[in-house]
């Protein structure tokens, strides 16, 4: 039984019951969560602003800088993480309050410039849909003049990085990163942030079999939000789903030829936990650096709860300024 001290949230969670709905779409409770507006005026230590990447898929990025920076009349430029939210691709959003909060102290506590992506949901709109808009949002940094880019962001210290679904997010996304380099110069990515990533596969893993029934996330709803995101058709060892099938992805090879770095976190009352830990002996074997940071706790627990959040920053910190240098 999970310790009290990692009792699970209390809120409207939409993973535990899953209702599919005529027209290809799902009900989702989670929107009744509450949402953050951007405050471009910083009332916090962070300033944020919206700005629309692509306006006939409705996907648009949130801006966050540390408000220090914008008080410096010659502001140090600070490495970048673009950041993918979490919800199985299909519940949430970029503006869904737990989330903007994780990414304004991560600004703030990292010393980083976020950008965090709006991109489609399934079953709406299923993978590669939001790889995809990944890619649309790196093109969009590679070329624009955003006043805010230009003045806070170095783009030689560009990280892709995201929680659960998002984790996954940045993983694939990295890989196609990775393939197509020199074309996304003068942008220079040097690493992967992967928090509580969401990985699975056919074969059960210990700690799906341990945690199937996790009051936050049991396995039948990750089933279940891969049956939703995943192409037609397809298995869960499609590489989408499971990182690890048929030897890993050969784009892992120009990860390792780049210098990558990949920071993977993990929680070991997670029933995903085993799936990172594969993610993490997949990437070594092929010779990428990685650091590692796993605990006890729930799936992304430093989203639902700051006050476990500040371990995780500091690793998070201290891996991107290690990842910089090199």
């Amino acid at each position: 039984m999970a310790s009290q001290r990692f009792a699970r949230p209390i809120f409207d969670n939409p993973f535990l019951k899953i209702q599919e709905l005529p027209g290809n779409t799902v009900k989702r409770n989670s929107e009744s969560l509450k949402q953050a507006n951007c405050d471009p005026k910083g009332t916090s230590l962070v300033v944020t602003r919206d700005v629309d990447l692509d306006t006939t898929k409705n996907t648009w990025l949130r801006l966050y800088v540390p408000r220090r920076l914008t008080k410096n009349p010659t502001p140090k430029k600070l490495p970048l993480i673009m950041y993918y939210h979490g919800g199985g691709f299909v519940y949430f959003h970029a503006n869904t309050f737990i989330f903007d909060v994780f990414c304004q102290a991560l600004a703030e506590r990292v010393g980083a410039m976020v950008i965090s992506l709006e991109y489609r949901l399934a079953p709406e709109h299923r993978l590669p849909a939001a790889y995809d808009d990944a890619m649309d949002g790196l093109e969009w940094l590679k070329s624009t003049k955003d006043e805010w880019v230009c003045n806070y962001a170095d783009l030689s210290k560009v990280f892709l990085g995201g929680t659960s679904s998002g984790g996954n997010l940045a993983y694939n996304a990295g890989l196609r990163a990775a393939a197509m380099a020199k074309e996304l110069e003068p942008i220079k990515i040097k690493g992967l942030i992967l928090h509580h990533p969401f990985f699975s596969g056919k074969n059960r893993t210990e700690s799906e079999e341990k945690q199937k029934d996790d009051q936050l996330l049991p396995l039948h709803a990750v089933d279940k939000m891969f049956d939703l995101c995943l192409p037609k058709g397809v298995d869960h060892d499609h590489e989408y789903c499971n990182p690890w099938a048929n030897g890993g992805s050969k784009h892992l090879d120009d990860m390792k030829e780049l210098g990558w770095k990949v920071f993977v976190s993990g929680a070991c009352e997670d029933p995903l936990v085993d799936a990172a830990r594969g993610c993490v002996r997949l990437m070594e074997e092929k010779g990428i650096k990685v650091f590692k940071f796993f605990r006890d706790g729930y799936h992304a627990m430093e989203v639902f709860d700051q006050s476990m959040a500040a371990a995780l920053y500091d690793a998070a910190k201290d891996f991107v300024y290690a990842a910089s240098r090199t």
